[in-house]
């Protein structure tokens, strides 16, 4: 996951890691710990949520939620 590219995306946005989380139904922690790749990554659900709260093209969300 290319964590850099989706707070860059975030903050072109004007979204906080707050309001994303909420927006998914995860609590901030939750979100937090998926951000920073400890335990749990994001589901197919919430990536699509995100794409359209952001809003993300399908490259963009590929390099983001794809990367190695």
């Amino acid at each position: 996951m290319n964590i850099q590219m989706l707070k860059e995306k975030m903050a072109e946005s004007a979204l906080t890691q707050e309001a994303i989380a909420d927006a998914i139904g995860v609590s901030r922690c939750t979100f937090y710990r998926k951000m920073k790749r400890k335990g749990n990554t994001f589901t197919v659900e919430e990536m699509n949520k995100i794409m359209k709260m952001i809003p993300l093209t399908k490259e963009e969300a590929a390099r983001i939620f794809f990367a190695r």
